[in-house]
């Protein structure tokens, strides 16, 4: 699964409320040359309806990793991101690398408070919540990657679950506890982006990239750029690995 001719196995993991489909417009960009999964998180696609916790989606991503060999690229955005890190931290030796995007920010304070608020009004009103979100998405982003931001259903009511999970754990710890490499991906104009130094400083071996004038779910938009970046922490992945000719790193 791991060589050169196989290609390095990827997991997507996706955001809030939405579910795996949404990273279809990169995998289908991918080709077939890297084994991929975006499987879905409690709560939410297939799995809406379940409670969502912290651990419950850490192995729904780590049983995503054995199914492609037990090692794997995990790449995750906003919920997605923070749920990478956690499975990188909980269990470095299956993960080859991290790519955590629109997630280096603590939600304390003022900032987790207005998020709480905004989980509590969600879960009374879920399917307008959904309604709003899918107006949302199809605003911000070209036809096929709003299609694929609602194609797994949205699941509104598990927010107030998520924004719990999301605020009771320990991002930097995590990043600490996780040898590998990682990569912290930004919009440019990302509201998740305020602590971003902080996460960038527990790393052990981690870079900061910042995609312009990309916002939070925004970053999506360019799927070719977002695929070469991924394709790109593949390389320097595959590169470091036992047998590699040559070494190499994304900028």
């Amino acid at each position: 699964m791991e060589s050169n001719e196989a290609g390095l196995p990827i997991v997507f993991v996706h955001g809030m409320r939405v579910s795996g489909t949404m990273w279809r417009p990169v995998i289908q960009a991918l080709g077939p040359h890297h084994p991929v999964a975006a499987p879905d998180l409690p709560g939410h696609g297939t799995r809406r309806g379940e409670p969502f916790t912290m651990p419950g989606a850490v192995a729904a991503v780590a049983g995503a990793v054995d199914q492609l060999g037990g090692r794997a690229l995990l790449v995750g955005l906003s919920l997605g991101g923070y749920v990478a890190v956690a499975t990188a931290g909980a269990h470095p030796d299956r993960v080859l690398g991290l790519m955590a995007m629109g997630c280096t920010a603590l939600p304390r304070g003022t900032f987790g408070a207005v998020y709480r608020g905004a989980g509590r009004l969600a879960a009374r009103h879920p399917e307008e919540f959904n309604r709003l979100s899918a107006f949302a998405f199809r605003r911000a982003l070209p036809r096929p990657q709003a299609d694929a931001m609602v194609a797994g259903g949205l699941s509104s009511e598990a927010v107030p679950s998520v924004i719990e999970a999301v605020g009771e754990m320990s991002p930097l710890a995590s990043l600490a506890a996780y040898p590998g490499p990682v990569w912290l991906v930004n919009g440019e104009r990302d509201h998740f982006r305020r602590h971003e130094r902080r996460f960038l400083h527990a790393c052990r071996d981690g870079r900061l990239v910042i995609r312009p004038r990309c916002g939070h779910i925004t970053s999506l938009t360019d799927t070719a750029d977002l695929t070469r970046q991924v394709r790109d922490a593949a390389a320097v992945i595959t590169a470091r690995m036992p047998g590699s000719v040559s070494q190499g790193s994304m900028r």
